[in-house]
């Protein structure tokens, strides 16, 4: 009889899982505290942007494979193998992560687990972790031993959530026993042929936490280049293009701009320095405190070529801003270096106005001080300076005469190089971007 699974947590990370094993065929169970939430996901609502997955949460739905519940001993009764799926934000005033939903969703679960069953963390935490969930789980669980615990950390880049689930180029599965690995490896069966890493906890909670702090190191360091590149008049743009084709380096996150933001890289690889201070290594990581810093300076630096355009004062200065999720493709405005650069120059004097084709909503809760246009043309009507700050492909496509009829005055700067800087100055507009001449 194939495993019944529950989804604890209804994120990001939980509702694509949960959507994505019900169309490999499970029978699956979402459970979430939050009752408009599971109300809505029922309904077929997603509580996020997602391509793609709307039409699988809406399959699941309608052939009875995936339903939601805030019940936790109808979850426990229910399933085979619980996931875990619950965030680990960064604690208020400091750099470790807060486990807290994690462990309540153990104590919360574990009274009603009376059978074997395995639970699997995906969620990105602190090394430790697992070990200590697991002791937890034997504590707590009626089943005792037999309610074991594995840790298979997910790597989901959003706007690519659903092909990263159901065709992941790898899978990690840390395991205590042949159990769970079997377990696990007959869940992911229908995925096919995909590499897969089975090792301990710690090694697999390590996995997540070097994968975000080596892609956001590699950010960095194209950033970085991208400053003395400014003071050495140089194009960091063809700096790029000529590293990437050594195959030891390749072209991937080597696109100097604005730098990350979001949900993970931030408050992962902050987290990875703390928990390495805990455990005594906190040497061996301090070149992620330069990591994060240069990410920072990045938008400080954007705030700074804004204001040289603006005539060095934002004070009766109007600022058309196109972007306000941290990324393309994306409604996720969590630590967004779009949404910090408009709250900064707004503070500083300038008249913002914000469009995001997706963000808008999120951005005008979480900022109500700013103005929001309708539109790329509306939000930089009458500006004199327009920034390009989340990189979707409508703002690449826009059209430099066309926008150039609306602004007060034709400044822009490209806060991801995305744009062609000879088909906007030809266009008579004044281009800048980060780390190019």
């Amino acid at each position: 009889m194939p495993y019944r699974l529950t989804v604890i947590g209804t994120g990001y990370l939980g509702v694509t899982h949960a959507a994505c094993m019900a169309d490999l065929g499970f029978d699956v169970l979402g459970l979430d505290i939050d009752a408009d939430k599971i109300r809505r996901l029922q309904n077929g609502e997603l509580p996020i942007h997602e391509p793609g997955l709307e039409p699988v949460l809406r399959r699941g739905l309608e052939s009875g494979r995936l339903r939601f519940t805030t019940s936790y001993e109808e979850a426990g009764e229910f399933g085979d193998v619980h996931f875990l799926a619950l965030g680990t934000p960064q604690k208020q005033g400091e750099y470790a992560a807060d486990t807290s939903y994690l462990d309540a969703a153990v104590e919360s679960l574990a009274p009603y687990l009376t059978r074997e069953c395995l639970i699997v963390g995906k969620s990105t935490v602190p090394v430790g972790t697992a070990a200590r969930l697991a002791d937890k789980l034997a504590r707590l669980a009626p089943a005792g031993a037999q309610a074991e615990l594995a840790w298979n950390p997910e790597f989901l880049r959003e706007g690519h959530a659903v092909q990263d689930t159901l065709k992941p180029d790898r899978l990690v599965m840390g395991v205590r026993s042949e159990r769970a690995e079997k377990i696990l490896r007959e869940i992911y069966e229908p995925l096919g042929d995909v590499p897969v890493v089975v090792t301990d906890f710690a090694t697999a909670e390590l996995v997540k936490a070097a994968a975000n702090s080596f892609l956001a190191t590699k950010i960095s360091f194209i950033n970085a280049m991208a400053e003395v590149c400014e003071a050495a008049h140089a194009d960091v743009q063809q700096l790029a293009t000529a590293l990437s084709f050594d195959d030891r380096i390749g072209g991937k996150f080597l696109n100097a701009g604005l730098g990350f933001g979001g949900g993970c890289l931030p408050k992962d690889i902050r987290a990875f320095m703390a928990r390495a201070g805990e455990l005594g290594a906190d040497q061996a990581l301090t070149f992620l405190r330069e990591v994060d810093a240069i990410n920072m300076r990045r938008r400080a630096r954007m705030v700074d070529l804004a204001r040289e355009l603006a005539g060095g004062s934002f004070r009766g200065c109007t600022v058309g801003v196109l972007g306000a999720a941290f990324k393309p493709n994306s409604d996720d405005i969590r630590d967004s270096p779009a949404l910090d650069v408009a709250v900064t120059i707004g503070e500083q004097g300038g008249a913002v106005t914000v469009y995001d084709p997706i963000a808008l909503d999120n951005a005008r809760k979480a900022h109500p001080e700013l103005n929001y246009g309708s539109s790329a043309v509306d939000a930089v009507r009458g500006a004199h300076v327009v920034l390009l700050l989340t990189e979707w492909q409508e703002f690449v496509d826009l059209d430099p005469e066309a926008l150039g009829l609306v602004v007060a005055e034709r400044k822009i700067v490209d806060g991801r190089n995305a744009l062609d800087p000879t088909a906007w100055r030809a266009a008579a507009w004044h281009y800048r971007a980060l780390g190019r001449p």
